[in-house]
């Protein structure tokens, strides 16, 4: 199926690994040309280097932290003056922060409210005028079902999490007579770096996939394992294909029947 991706400009944060890289690994393959940011331009040329051998000019692989609106605003410059335009835009820089709320003190506080919600407005609001331009402009936030499903232990993630769904829908509202959608994508447990290296701090006497199906088992995952990052991708892709074009405001589980609300 052609998504009609094909020559559009999409931009992705956090394209260093996981399921940014992998977004930025599709979007190539379905012909679009992709500005890929993240904090180490080392680590981000590194996972990159194979895509862009075969990618050549179609990818842009630029140190940014989006926390900074000067940084990110570099950024978005370098991507019109390569590509001319921004179609798309995935906000997927963050990271989740382990701790109760009795050990989390006010600087974990402000430091995980200013990478969330920075991490999306900052890139949004430097794309924001050539996302105008775009005739199938689409923006997705990746989040996670946190934001609706709190844990004890990551309680100021899941309240950062949980202003921006809601921030996420009301720019789906406020965008839509510009012609941008904005959409979520909240994640359960996905394989990534985060859940390898926890794997190998406990040590255990298990395949990760054998410790991966318990940690699902506990968590309640219906499908019984983690999910792969390409499997958020895909999900991530088809809300950036114009033939996405009536789905906006929306927020899509990606977590193997993880969430238990209704």
């Amino acid at each position: 199926m052609d998504l009609g991706l094909s020559g559009r400009t999409y931009v992705v944060t956090g394209g260093s690994s996981g399921v940014g890289l992998e977004v930025v690994s599709m979007l190539l393959a379905e012909g679009a040309c992709v500005a890929a940011c993240g904090r180490d331009q080392q680590r981000l040329d590194a996972a990159t280097a194979e895509l862009a051998g075969a990618a050549g000019e179609r990818l842009l692989a630029y140190e940014c932290d989006v926390r900074s609106s000067d940084a990110t605003e570099e950024f978005i410059a370098a991507t019109v003056d390569r590509f001319g335009g921004i179609d798309g835009l995935v906000n997927n820089a963050g990271q989740s922060r382990i701790k109760p709320f009795a050990e989390t003190t006010w600087a974990d506080w402000r430091d995980e409210l200013d990478l969330k919600f920075a991490g999306v407005l900052n890139p949004l609001t430097a794309a924001l005028d050539y996302l105008r331009g775009s005739d199938a402009a689409a923006v997705v936030n990746v989040n996670a079902i946190l934001a609706r499903q709190p844990e004890t232990n990551l309680v100021a993630t899941s309240a950062a999490r949980a202003g921006v769904l809601n921030l996420s829908k009301n720019l789906a509202n406020e965008l839509a007579a510009d012609g941008i959608r904005v959409n979520s994508v909240c994640l359960g447990p996905i394989d990534t770096g985060q859940w390898r290296r926890r794997y190998e701090e406990a040590s255990p006497d298990l395949s990760f996939e054998a410790w991966g199906a318990e940690l699902a088992a506990d968590r309640g995952v219906a499908l019984g394992r983690l999910g792969t990052a390409a499997e958020v991708a895909y999900v991530i892709t088809m809300l950036l294909s114009p033939l996405a074009s009536y789905v906006t405001g929306s927020s899509l589980d990606v977590g193997g029947g993880v969430a238990r609300y209704v």
